[in-house]
């Protein structure tokens, strides 16, 4: 369903993202499945070739290529939240020495994935569970070289949700749109260890703006958190 192979592997290259023709493939299928799947399980509201390509593809794609400092070779990474599995499988395509989990709240996701998984020849690891439980368990919690997170919450709630992964010195980031702002969530990230570094900014193309907030994780943070679903979302910190 999606273009050629030529087309796609030209306009991604103009965002400095090399595909090859195995990536392409494995593209193909998941699109097809996705769209096919989401029939019958509400996974993603974008479900257009153009907007498979664009706004899940390429978008996750990005993350390989704006935040490579971020992203070490061999680097342990966790995506909370994944859903259709964005930005975690593409990223996993494209730097296939990544180990990637995906973590998610809704079982009917983890089974999509881990279809997915066995279409593409993926080897993340899917998991079934809320970020806020599993941070506690010692082996998740600072375990990760980087933490990612797409549209998942407020930045004030995502970051109590994500940094308790992110070892001391790795990075959480954030893929948001460029309508929230990183400041209401900066007495969160101060309080759970981390520190705010400068955002990347970019455009998708026909101009849809992205901005990834990268946050250095430089201290531990309290064993206190996260907290319980319910005290994050009435009281963010």
């Amino acid at each position: 369903m999606l273009p050629g192979y030529d087309e796609v592997a030209a306009l991604f290259h103009e965002y400095d993202v090399d595909v090859s023709r195995e990536t392409y493939e494995k593209m193909e299928k998941y699109a097809a499945f996705l769209v096919e799947y989401n029939e019958k399980v509400n996974l993603t509201a974008v479900t257009d070739a153009d907007g498979i390509l664009k706004k899940h593809f390429l978008d996750s794609m990005l993350l390989a290529a704006k935040c490579a400092s971020y992203l070490p070779e061999g680097a342990k990474v966790l995506d909370i939240g994944s859903g259709a599995g964005f930005p975690g499988v593409p990223l996993g395509m494209i730097r296939p020495d990544l180990h990637i989990t995906l973590l998610d709240s809704l079982n009917k996701r983890i089974v999509f994935l881990e279809q997915v998984r066995d279409l593409v020849g993926g080897t993340f690891t899917a998991m079934h569970g809320r970020a806020e439980e599993f941070a506690k368990k010692p082996d998740y919690r600072e375990q990760f070289d980087a933490v990612t997170a797409r549209a998942v919450a407020a930045l004030p709630m995502l970051a109590e949700y994500s940094l308790p992964y992110v070892k001391t010195g790795g990075y959480w980031l954030s893929m948001k749109g460029p309508s929230e702002e990183l400041k209401p969530a900066l007495q969160a990230i101060r309080m759970l260890g981390g520190h705010a570094e400068e955002p990347i900014r970019y455009a998708l193309p026909g101009g849809d703006e992205r901005v990834i907030y990268v946050v250095k994780k430089c201290s531990n943070t309290p064993t206190k958190y996260p907290r319980n679903s319910g005290q994050i979302k009435q009281k963010p910190l």
